[in-house]
């Protein structure tokens, strides 16, 4: 058989053009509707469980995967965190040089809406010479706790026990807690590295107001900081059986010329036996932190 198409010629014969309409008749539809036209139906609204009061219920073990402890920004792949000039761009810096691809940062698409964190200009600044000089002060190198909304997106599990009239969460990194106050106690009468976390609901999502944070904490490893003026509006929203969709809004004068927004799911941990284990870091960086003021130093 000879299918020949050239415009000059047209010969298509009889056996081919009986082929090519049975397939177009085939491809339409019986109804004549085109799946383009189809009417699209909504999804259904997931109604979560809930507890005896009513409230949606939050509780188990979760987990975001997610790239956004390295920075959570979209970011490409690159050799490591802290890095050097090399003769054909950066390559890991002496100190971390050994970790290979270990120590390497995996790409991300970034959680902050909008793409980029809106920066004043000093401020921005002063990110660029954090990552410039991340193995000296990253708050995570040092075990230090992770501060909000870091914590959700550490790469360890953590857990939400509710009650009707309590919530607490617990997180695996560091042993961290937040005891969420369901009457607003006043202000915080103290900075911390946690700030004081007041809760309400709105509907079926959990809101939570965070403040009386010290300025120790990052956002990411990427250098990402904030002021003690930091202020977090958190909200977790049942949306799947397994899922959450979490959001934070996060507001800081003195370093964001505006309030902006992070987007995430936390994923619920489903083995058998899912909890908490223990993370207590401290004691892993007690010789980087006073191992120089041994008697006899480690070599």
């Amino acid at each position: 058989m000879v299918f020949q198409c050239r415009m000059r010629d047209m010969i298509v014969p009889a056996a081919v053009a009986s082929t090519v309409t049975a397939l177009v008749t085939l491809a339409v539809p019986i109804t004549g509707q085109t799946s383009a036209q189809a009417p699209a139906s909504a999804p259904a609204k997931y109604t979560p469980p809930r507890l005896s009061s009513g409230k949606p219920d939050l509780n188990g073990v979760w987990q975001a995967l997610n790239e956004a402890n390295f920075n959570i920004e979209a970011h490409m792949a690159r050799p490591a965190l802290a890095v050097r000039p090399g003769p054909y761009g950066p390559v890991p810096a002496a100190p971390v040089l050994a970790l290979g691809a270990v120590g390497s940062v995996p790409p991300g698409l970034g959680v902050v809406e909008g793409g980029e964190i809106p920066y004043k200009p000093e401020a921005l600044a002063r990110r660029r010479e954090n990552q410039d000089k991340w193995l000296e002060r990253d708050p995570e190198i040092k075990c230090y706790l992770p501060g909000v909304p870091r914590a959700t997106y550490m790469p360890q599990p953590f857990q939400i026990l509710q009650s009707d009239k309590t919530i607490f969460l617990a997180y695996q990194y560091a042993g961290a807690t937040r005891n969420i106050f369901l009457t607003d106690p006043g202000p915080p009468p103290v900075d911390s590295w946690m700030g004081q976390s007041v809760g309400k609901w709105d509907g079926d999502s959990l809101l939570i107001d965070v403040k009386g944070f010290n300025e120790d904490t990052w956002f990411d490893r990427a250098g990402n900081f904030h002021t003690d003026a930091l202020h977090v509006v958190e909200r977790y929203t049942r949306t799947a059986p397994d899922v959450i969709s979490y959001e934070a809004t996060i507001e800081d004068p003195n370093v964001f010329t505006r309030p902006w927004k992070i987007s995430m799911p936390l994923y619920r941990r489903l083995e058998r036996n899912a909890q908490l284990m223990d993370f207590k870091c401290v004691e892993f960086v007690e010789e980087l932190l006073y191992g120089q003021w041994r008697k006899k130093p480690l070599k």
